[in-house]
């Protein structure tokens, strides 16, 4: 909002109607059901409450309601990143909405988004929602380090970059030889000013218990994520192979994992070897925040990928405890996260599996929270 808005002297935001932002998003956003979509989704939702924003999307996104109107005019094939008519197609937008400001997702579009910068005389912000390159490094994709370059090219020519958490926009200033000046925080957002109540937790867990058969007495420990990332995917293989036998070695400890998410390759099985074993596999539900609702932790022992984990961010806000590996909780800051999360060093899962144990979940997600976290 800095970039395109003013701020009066109670440092309230101020519409700049002669502001006039294209958001172009390259891949499939709508319904927002997981992370990185939710990021865009509602960060559009409430940007477009200060100022005018069109959004321009692929097909895939057609067809549903969004407050600021979606043009699903490109393709969903992977030759749209290279398709040279759509500068054709977005100069012509640009013209007749009288486009003053181009938003940029992710830096794929980046060739794009320079020239109808240069070309149509707008400013280009770039919304980067991680160091792509680094994430595909900590993978071992050999051409990390050619992204790496375009994206540094790409956030060298905007007009002003957003990055997701201190840590990104530091390392971007510092590598990627920004201006500080133009390189601004804005973070993953949470749409509640507070933790639900009693009553909606309590509800939320008897669904859970009802769906899945668990017992009521059961600590009931979440995981979620897309399973066909290979972050996410190792993250499983860490929770089937080290952390649940440790758990499952304890005494009087009665429990019960529910992993969510979609992509689970097919030689898992459905995870059915291990229905006997604590661990329930639910597969892509409808509503995840009934589930960070009614769970009593989550545990997020990802490693590698780079960015913020928005599951925790969910996770906290629903008044969930969280429990992740040091890696996987880059970009949260400690300080407004409290005791309700628990910080484990890569790879011990012995000490991750006694946390999970004794862990008192009374504990309630602190103001500082929200005050960090909250779409306001």
């Amino acid at each position: 909002v800095l970039a395109f808005c003013k701020y009066s002297s109670s440092k309230k935001i101020i519409m700049n109607k002669a502001v006039k932002v294209l958001s172009l998003v390259s891949y499939k956003f709508l319904p927002p059901d997981m992370g990185g979509q939710k990021g865009i989704a509602f960060f559009n939702r409430y940007l477009c409450k200060h100022i005018n924003l069109t959004c321009v999307s692929i097909v895939d996104n057609a067809g549903h309601s969004e407050p600021y109107p979606v043009k699903t005019i490109l393709s969903n094939s992977r030759t749209r990143y290279i398709n040279p008519f759509y500068f054709f197609t977005l100069k012509r937008i640009i013209k007749e909405e009288q486009i003053t400001h181009l938003l940029l997702e992710h830096p794929y579009y980046g060739w794009l988004a320079i020239l109808l910068k240069w070309f149509c005389n707008i400013k280009l912000i770039v919304h980067s929602h991680n160091i792509e390159s680094l994430r595909f490094k900590t993978m071992n994709r050999w051409w990390w380090g050619i992204l790496w370059n375009y994206e540094k090219f790409t956030h060298k020519k905007a007009d002003h970059n957003f990055f997701i958490h201190e840590l990104d926009r530091k390392y971007a200033i510092e590598n990627f030889k920004l201006n500080a000046d133009q390189c601004t925080v804005v973070t993953y957002g949470f749409e509640h000013a507070a933790v639900p109540d009693a009553d909606d937790k309590a509800a939320a867990r008897k669904f859970i218990c009802n769906t899945h058969q668990v017992k009521a007495t059961d600590k009931i420990i979440l995981f979620n994520g897309t399973l066909g990332y290979k972050p996410n995917l190792d993250a499983v293989d860490s929770i089937l192979e080290k952390i649940n036998p440790l758990l499952a070695a304890s005494q009087n400890f009665s429990y019960t994992i529910i992993i969510c998410g979609n992509k689970l390759p097919a030689h898992y099985n459905g995870l059915n070897d291990y229905k006997d074993k604590h661990i329930i596999y639910a597969g892509f539900v409808d509503d995840i925040n009934i589930y960070f609702k009614g769970a009593d932790i989550f545990i997020n022992p990802v490693i590698d990928g780079g960015g913020i984990k928005t599951k925790l961010v969910e996770a906290m806000g629903y008044n969930c405890s969280v429990i992740s590996a040091k890696s996987g909780a880059t970009g949260i800051p400690a300080e407004v996260m409290g005791a309700k999360m628990k910080i484990i060093e890569d790879t011990d899962w012995e000490t991750f599996a006694n946390e999970v144990i004794n862990l008192q979940t009374g504990e309630q997600t602190p103001a500082t929270f929200f005050k960090h976290f909250y779409y306001t």
